[in-house]
């Protein structure tokens, strides 16, 4: 026995067009957002400035550079 074809209305076939259309703007926009990251990377700080940015804050905050190392664990 063959079945019979279910035809749907056209608000089923609307809405069944709207979950699409909202599938694909919401790809696009994590498209868009990935192409945005690609395009402006977030600067790359050496190890040695950020030592350099850390230490300046420290010295800024009052510590002395034995205070530092002490907080390192590098002092006596």
């Amino acid at each position: 026995m063959a079945d019979k074809r279910v035809r749907r209305t056209a608000e089923e076939l609307a809405a069944e067009a709207d979950r699409k259309i909202e599938l694909h703007k919401h790809a696009i926009a994590e498209l868009e957002q990935r192409k945005k990251k690609l395009l402006n990377p977030k600067p790359r700080i050496s190890k040695a400035a950020q030592m350099k940015k850390l230490l300046d804050k420290a010295r800024k905050s009052g510590m002395s550079p034995d205070e530092i190392a002490q907080k390192l664990g590098f002092g006596d």
